[in-house]
């Protein structure tokens, strides 16, 4: 029996689907409750190739809910596409895995995006849930958009010739509502994202897309409560599927911006930088928590600060953006 054989046997994939799938290429944008249990999946079904991107490095109200990830990879200040890598590779040597360490940009969409068979939404905000929905709508690459926070779920299948997500939600939400950090999170919640994610995404990946579900589902699974919206079709004036106005693709990145709930402040690498350099520099100087080829991690005061080896950085201590831009500054420089 081959390593497939209870996915093959699944008549609607069979051999033909299974060959499909190992075929693939998958790009998966996060790597937090949704981004893990996605990567497993992806691992265990058979796909050729995965690239994960992540931002953000491993903390310890992680391990709750995020599979893959250990206290080992805590101690190690591994950030969390890293540390994905490594356990994923254990689970199936024969899947490609490409880990990136970086924020998921305009700078970087299209080419990250480009040639992939499927794109997986595994974020936590709305700002990059429509810049994916621009470059897949633009490229013609199908996504699936997956949402979960406290016990309510939402999952949606984003195919060319359907609605995108713009057609349903023509505007982020306000900033300030509720996220993660603010509501919390239960793991049921998060299965059950998985669950509709995952099977949409083998749907698409072994030839099946004719079986797709084509609604925006949402359910409560505390309540028992489930709505399902129609998006079969696109919704007339859509900006991005409908006038090919692709707002958040054509957008240049900010420089900084306050982590909901979190008490943090995420910092963007102004230009070119010598990651090199400036930990030998700062080593000298600050008080060291963590070091690694990823990223270095010292105190300033109350506040702690994570910098990546792309030159982004994690301040920690402070929602201020200002604070957390002059101590980038003091440190890294401008």
């Amino acid at each position: 029996m081959s390593r497939y054989s209870r996915q093959e046997m699944f008549a609607p994939i069979g051999p033909k689907g299974q060959t499909r799938i190992a075929a693939s290429r998958v790009l998966l944008v996060g790597c937090g409750a949704l981004g893990t249990h996605l990567a497993e999946f992806c691992a265990r079904a058979g796909v050729g190739e995965l690239t994960l991107i992540d931002r953000d490095v491993l903390d310890e109200s992680n391990l709750q809910r995020q599979s893959l990830f250990t206290e080992s990879d805590l101690h190690s200040a591994l950030p969390k596409a890293e540390a994905a890598r490594r356990h994923l590779g254990e689970i199936n040597s024969g899947l490609m895995v490409n880990a990136i360490v970086g924020e998921f940009t305009p700078a970087n969409a299209e080419k990250l995006a480009r040639g992939q068979s499927l794109i997986l939404d595994a974020t936590d905000n709305f700002e990059t849930r429509f810049l994916i929905n621009d470059v897949a709508v633009k490229l013609g690459v199908p996504w699936v958009y997956a949402a979960c926070i406290g016990s309510r779920v939402a999952a949606m299948p984003v195919v060319p010739g359907g609605a995108c997500l713009r057609c349903l939600l023509e505007d982020a939400p306000e900033t300030g509502g509720e996220t993660c950090e603010t509501s919390g999170i239960i793991m049921p919640a998060v299965f059950q994202a998985v669950a509709w994610a995952s099977v949409v995404a083998l749907k698409i990946l072994s030839g099946n897309q004719k079986a797709l579900l084509r609604k925006m589902l949402t359910v409560d699974i505390w309540t028992g409560e489930r709505t399902g919206i129609d998006a079969s079709r696109p919704r007339e004036g859509c900006p991005v599927c409908g006038q090919r106005r692709f707002e958040y693709l054509d957008a240049k990145a900010g420089g900084g911006e306050a982590l909901c709930g979190r008490n943090a402040v995420h910092i963007r690498a102004p230009g070119k930088f010598d990651f090199g350099a400036a930990r030998k520099r700062i080593a000298a100087a600050a008080k060291v928590s963590a070091e690694n080829e990823f990223l270095l991690r010292f105190v300033e005061g109350a506040l702690e600060i994570t910098l990546f080896a792309d030159g982004r950085a994690l301040v920690h201590g402070t929602a201020d953006l200002a604070r957390a831009r002059a101590a980038y500054a003091r440190w890294v420089g401008t």
